[in-house]
């Protein structure tokens, strides 16, 4: 919870699916502003045919021990279906998505489970470029994994915190940045970068430190 005038971030895992073999952990954010709740992306609720064979194993947010009616907006980083699938929890209540990205999904096939995208009552809010969201926080277009994917950037009284989707999946991807969204994340020399698929935040390396020490 937000303490005072500190913005807090809280990772909730939603969803395991398999990949290569490996179970991949879905994560979605809530964050904790002084003027608001926001939840970052909204994961799975249910399984769907058209990713039977990422066997996911769901706890859905309609399932955890949070009050789904506290969350003020949802932002979508994109919409593919690990990232859209409980949108339909929050309807009547603004998704913030890039315009891009709402226009792939929705008219592109392979993309994303449609139906989770358009469920009924789901208010998007297309945002276009840059937007400071609440004081101290701002979405950041971010190209790479998805035309239009974004982070969520989150000032910090030191250096931001940043929660990127899957604008990078594994940590290497920000070690050595190859998308425009990636380069971009790096170039706000964050703190910390909370990503869908680990269960920690990554942090810069450490000039002169291994990661396997």
């Amino acid at each position: 919870m937000a303490q005072g005038d500190r913005t807090t971030i809280a990772p909730i895992l939603v969803a395991e699916l398999l990949v290569e073999g490996g179970r991949m952990p879905v994560y979605v954010h809530v964050i904790d502003h002084p003027d608001a709740r926001i939840l970052v992306d909204t994961g799975m609720t249910e399984l769907h045919p058209a990713v039977a064979d990422m066997d996911p194993r769901l706890t859905p947010l309609s399932e955890q021990a949070i009050d789904l009616a506290s969350i003020d907006m949802v932002v979508n980083t994109h919409l593919h279906f690990d990232h859209c699938g409980g949108n339909h929890l929050f309807a009547g209540r603004p998704l913030y998505v890039q315009r891009q990205e709402l226009d792939d999904a929705l008219s592109e096939d392979d993309y994303t489970i449609r139906e989770w995208v358009g469920a009924r009552g789901v208010q998007y809010v297309p945002v276009e470029g840059e937007l400071e969201l609440l004081p101290g926080l701002r979405l950041l277009p971010a190209p790479g994994h998805t035309r239009g994917s974004q982070v969520v950037v989150v000032e910090t009284e030191a250096r931001p915190v940043v929660i990127a989707g899957d604008t990078a999946v594994f940590f290497g991807d920000l070690d050595e940045p190859r998308t425009e969204g990636q380069h971009r994340v790096r170039a706000l020399n964050p703190e910390s970068v909370w990503l869908a698929h680990a269960h920690d935040p990554w942090r810069p390396p450490v000039p002169g430190a291994s990661r396997f020490t």
